[in-house]
C-alpha cells in the first residue's frame, strides 16, 4: 500500500475517532455523574439531523439548521431531564441504575416509533465537501471539518470541567455527592446541565455524522452502542480515557473497514470491548 493512502484512511479514522470520543463523552458524563445509563443517546443524535433537515427549506443554510437541530435536541433533553429522569435520581445505588435503563430504553423505543411513523427515510445534512490534495494527499475536507469542531468541542469540555466554576462543582458531584452538598452545590441542577450537556454533544456528533453518510432512525441504536462501546473501553467515569478509546477506536475501526470490510470491523470493535470487560469488570460497576 502506497503510503499516502494509509495516510488518507488514518485522517478519515481520526476524524471517525473523535465523533466516537463525542458519543463516549455523552454516555460518561451521564453515566459518572447520576449512574444513569441513557439508552436514548443516539435517538438524540438522529433527531438532530431530521430536525435539521427539515428546517432547512426555510432557513436556507446547513449551518444554520444544524444548529437548529442541536438547539431543539438541546431544549427536549431538558424537558426528559426535568419529567423522566427526576423519578431516576430520586432512587439510589443499584436501583437508579437499573431505573435509568428501563427510563432511557423506554424512551428511546417511544422516541423511535414516532420517528419511524413520521420520518421512515434516511437523512443527511448537506456539507459541500471535496477532496484536498496534500502533497499527493487526498483528504476529505469533511474529515477536517469533524475533526475542527469535535476538537474544539472536545478541548472546551475539558476547559469547562477543570477551569469553570460549574466544572469545578461538576467535578466535586463526581467525587463525593455529599460534600457537594455541605459545599453549596446543588447536585441535581449540575445533573441537568450534564445531561443537556451530553445530549448536545450527540446531536452534533449525529449532524457530523451525516455530513459523511446518511442517518435513519435505526441508526440510533448503533449509535447508542458506539458511545457505550467507547465509554467501557475508556473507563465510565474518565472523560480523558474515553476520548482516548474513541480516537483508537476510530482507527481501528476505519483500518478494519479498508482490510477485511464493514461486518468484521464491527465484530472487532465488540471483540475490544468484551475484552475490555474481561480484564477490567469493575469499569461498569
Amino acid at each position: 500500500m502506497a503510503i499516502s493512502t494509509l495516510l488518507e484512511i488514518t485522517i478519515d479514522g481520526f476524524a471517525r475517532g473523535m465523533l466516537y470520543a463525542l458519543l463516549g463523552a455523552g454516555i460518561t458524563l451521564v453515566f459518572g455523574l447520576g449512574s444513569v445509563l441513557n439508552l436514548a443517546l443516539g435517538v438524540f443524535a438522529v433527531i438532530a439531523v431530521i430536525a435539521g433537515v427539515v428546517v432547512l427549506p426555510t432557513v436556507a443554510h446547513p449551518l444554520l439548521a444544524a444548529l437548529v437541530g442541536v438547539a431543539g435536541v438541546g431544549v427536549l433533553s431538558v424537558v426528559v431531564d426535568r419529567t423522566l429522569l427526576t423519578s431516576v435520581y430520586r432512587s439510589t445505588g443499584e436501583e437508579r441504575v437499573t431505573l435509568g435503563i428501563f427510563t432511557t430504553l423506554g424512551l428511546e423505543i417511544l422516541l423511535s416509533g414516532i420517528l419511524y411513523v413520521y420520518y421512515p427515510q434516511t437523512y443527511a445534512i448537506p456539507f459541500d465537501g471535496n477532496l484536498i490534495n496534500v502533497a499527493g494527499i487526498r483528504i476529505r475536507s469533511s474529515s477536517l471539518f469533524i475533526i475542527a469542531v469535535a476538537g474544539v468541542l472536545l478541548l472546551g469540555l475539558f476547559l469547562f470541567l477543570r477551569r469553570t466554576y460549574l466544572g469545578k462543582a461538576t467535578r466535586t458531584v463526581f467525587q463525593d455527592e455529599t460534600g457537594a452538598l455541605l459545599c453549596g452545590i446543588n447536585p441535581r441542577k449540575i445533573r441537568t446541565l450534564i445531561f443537556v450537556l451530553s445530549a448536545v454533544l450527540a446531536a452534533v456528533a449525529g449532524i457530523l455524522w451525516s455530513i459523511q453518510s446518511t442517518l435513519s432512525v435505526s441508526s440510533a441504536f448503533e449509535i447508542t452502542i458506539f458511545g457505550i462501546i467507547v465509554s467501557i473501553v475508556g473507563g465510565v467515569r474518565d472523560i480523558r480515557g474515553t476520548v482516548v478509546a474513541g480516537i483508537l477506536l476510530g482507527f481501528v475501526v476505519t483500518y478494519a473497514n479498508y482490510y477485511i470490510g464493514t461486518y468484521f470491523s464491527s465484530v472487532i470493535l465488540f471483540s475490544v470491548a468484551v475484552a475490555v470487560l474481561i480484564a477490567r469488570p469493575e469499569e461498569i460497576s
